[in-house]
């Protein structure tokens, strides 16, 4: 049997705790990070085998929309590949675009992201486009915009 990890990289454990700093209400059901006996036994090669993968539950209503995160994460430099709701990104056949998943598990409550060994210890922004407020329509943008304090005036040098 394949050697498991004893602890999940630091890029793993980070996705869970910056998902949970944005958005404090998300439900965890499907969160993971190290295999159970029985996933280590239907999946030897997993990357949740190494600490190189994680669970992110599928929680839209508390913000954690994992259709979002996987169309984003697509372009984050760690990601290996991404499974969620019967489809598979991988970095290695990014050509290929989506293909269909027919994993046992098709991934339908949450969102498995595994990450790329050489970027096991970044624990950079995830989600850094959950920051940025969205604004409907102009007026929302205009209103906000009017709330702006503006910058200081520069002093003119002599």
């Amino acid at each position: 049997m394949a050697t498991v990890a004893k602890k999940a990289t630091p890029a793993a454990i980070a996705v869970l705790r910056q998902a949970t700093a944005l958005r404090p209400k998300r439900k965890r059901a499907s969160d993971g990070l190290l295999p159970s006996a029985a996933h280590l036994k239907a999946s030897p090669t997993s990357d949740h085998n190494t600490g190189l993968a994680v669970d992110l539950t599928h929680d839209p209503k508390n913000g954690i929309d994992c259709a979002e995160i996987f169309e984003y994460l697509k372009t984050d430099k760690r990601v290996k590949y991404l499974i969620f709701n019967k489809k598979i990104w991988s970095r290695e056949r990014n050509g290929e675009g989506n293909r269909n998943y027919t994993g046992s598990n098709p991934h339908t409550k949450h969102i498995h992201i595994s990450i790329e060994e050489k970027h096991s210890k970044d624990t950079s922004p995830w989600f850094s486009w959950m920051d940025r407020p969205v604004y409907n329509t102009v007026d929302q943008a205009r209103a906000m915009a009017l709330k702006l304090k503006p910058l200081p005036k520069k002093k003119e040098s002599k």
